[in-house]
């Protein structure tokens, strides 16, 4: 099999996890009915002016140090499902997964114009919806990838399916 099929799979995989976590109680510490936080007003979560290539390596840098993984957050300030996935990374359950085990980067995509290199290095199909992420190994290496539009209605995530996928990913120890 190639990589990229089992990359595929692998995402796959992870839908079946987050049910089968549902089912056998794993998420016990969230409530199992709640959907992501709505967010009242949207933040400069992607700035203009940054760069994303830059913020990547020195996030690769930081986790390999640190021992955590970079998630990549492929979206815009505009779109308001990006915020509320973000609001959900800082807080409770996921908030606390997320700074324990991972990097976070906002990579800014502006109108569907914007770090275009950077959506076709880390396969971010943009007909899919945002936000859209990918999760990296310290050395860079993509271990998950949203391409089927996974987060793109963030409002619509449960807070146990979030902390799932975030244990999933994060770095084994």
């Amino acid at each position: 099999m190639t990589q990229r099929l089992l990359k595929g799979l692998a995402g796959v995989a992870f839908f079946l996890l987050m049910m089968a976590s549902a089912v056998h109680g794993q998420a016990a510490n969230v409530n199992d009915d709640a959907v992501l936080d709505d967010v009242k007003g949207k933040t400069d979560l992607y700035p203009a002016n940054a760069d994303a290539k830059k913020e990547i390596d020195e996030a690769l840098q930081k986790a390999a140090a640190e021992n955590k993984r970079v998630i990549l957050i492929f979206g815009g300030n505009w779109c308001k499902d990006c915020h509320v996935l973000d609001a959900a990374l800082h807080n409770g359950e996921a908030g606390k997964i997320a700074s324990e085990s991972y990097l976070l980067v906002h990579v800014d995509i502006g109108e569907g114009d914007k770090n275009l290199d950077l959506v076709k290095k880390y396969r971010i199909p943009l007909d899919k919806g945002v936000p859209a992420l990918a999760v990296l190994k310290s050395d860079g290496d993509m271990v998950y990838w949203s391409g089927y539009g996974e987060f793109e209605h963030a409002r619509g995530i449960m807070k146990k399916d979030l902390v799932a996928f975030l244990n999933h990913w994060k770095n084994p120890n």
